[in-house]
């Protein structure tokens, strides 16, 4: 007899059961009612919540650090200070300083004791907060807007632009930040009128460059991205693109910098002061009660000690606050 060929074959015909020996020893299975299992609350996602943004994530990040925290309720406290001298002291900082009272300790309504000149050392260190702390304020303000316009320039152009302002960062680089004070304020036109202003405007033109190298790095790392090329594509202008979007999105390392810097802006003007190059003697900063007080650094040691702890406190509550941000803005440096 012929053979049967495939098409002969039935496609209806069910498939051969294979059959594997058995264990002797039952399987049982046991399996939940669905009912007894419901879906828990964490298992569900919602999906149309708007995503938070890079500064919800550093606010939820932030308030759970100690160390935000205390850096931010000790520069409350010195910003009060500054702005409220009358509530922690009533006695003028220049008046009422009697010789009789030179070098002497604590006294009724003055805690601290008196300076070489007779003068209230809390009334000083008090009223000096404005200076330092105006000083370093408006210092790191003025390296902000040049620093981070000549940077978000350079890296976001690119080409020629980039290659004459970052070689002029590199000129003022070089030249360290105390030195290079130290030589301008020689200078006639600001060894006549030294006061915080022309301070300001000194630091701020040799402080800039840091600023401009963070912001030039933070802007060449998001020109490229895909939301620059689609405000480009909707007919975005350059500048347009450079201020609304690579700006705003290269912000996170430049606060950093800014915030660390204000504390080494503090510390540049109390040392200027102390080295009698800085702010007028009549003015009162942390930096010209120091210098004051040195010839009696053995007799009254406590006459350098209040200032510069005003000082130090000052500037490590901004450095606390400069690593509280780096670690919630910087996901790469973030702590976990």
């Amino acid at each position: 007899m012929p053979e049967p060929t495939s098409s002969s074959v039935p496609t209806d015909a069910p498939a051969p059961v294979t059959r594997t020996k058995t264990s002797a020893y039952p399987i049982e299975h046991f399996v939940a009612d669905v009912d007894e299992t419901p879906v828990r609350a964490t298992d569900s996602a919602v999906t149309d919540a708007a995503p938070s943004s890079l500064w919800a994530e550093a606010w939820r990040n932030l308030r759970r650090q100690p160390l935000f925290i205390i850096s931010a309720v000790l520069i409350l406290a010195v910003i009060f200070v500054a702005l409220f001298p009358g509530v922690f002291t009533d006695e003028p900082p220049n008046e009422n300083c009697l010789l009789e009272n030179s070098d002497g300790g604590p006294a009724p309504g003055h805690p601290l004791g008196f300076t070489v000149q007779g003068c209230d050392i809390l009334s000083r260190v008090v009223y000096g907060t404005q200076s330092s702390l105006t000083v370093g304020l408006f210092a790191t303000l003025g390296v902000v807007i040049i620093g981070g316009l000549i940077g978000a320039l350079a890296g976001f152009f690119g080409g020629w632009v980039d290659a004459i302002l970052a070689r002029l960062g590199d000129i003022f680089f070089a030249l360290p930040l105390i030195l290079g004070a130290i030589v301008v304020v020689q200078l006639p036109a600001f060894q006549q009128n030294r006061n915080v202003w022309t301070l300001v405007v000194i630091l701020v033109a040799f402080g800039w460059p840091q600023i401009a190298r963070i912001t030039r790095a933070a802007v060449i790392e998001v020109r490229n991205a895909d939301f620059i090329t689609a405000a480009r594509s909707l007919g975005v202008s350059t500048f347009g693109a450079l201020v609304k979007h690579a700006i705003p999105n290269a912000l996170a390392p430049v606060i950093v910098i800014a915030t660390i810097s204000l504390g080494t802006f503090i510390v540049a003007e109390s040392t200027l002061s102390f080295l009698g190059i800085g702010l007028p003697p009549d003015v009162m900063s942390w930096g010209n009660d120091i210098f004051a007080a040195k010839p009696s650094l053995r007799s009254n040691p406590m006459a350098i000690f209040w200032p510069g702890l005003a000082l130090s406190i000052t500037v490590l509550s901004f450095i606390m606050l400069g690593d509280a941000l780096r670690d919630a803005l910087d996901p790469k440096a973030r702590k976990r």
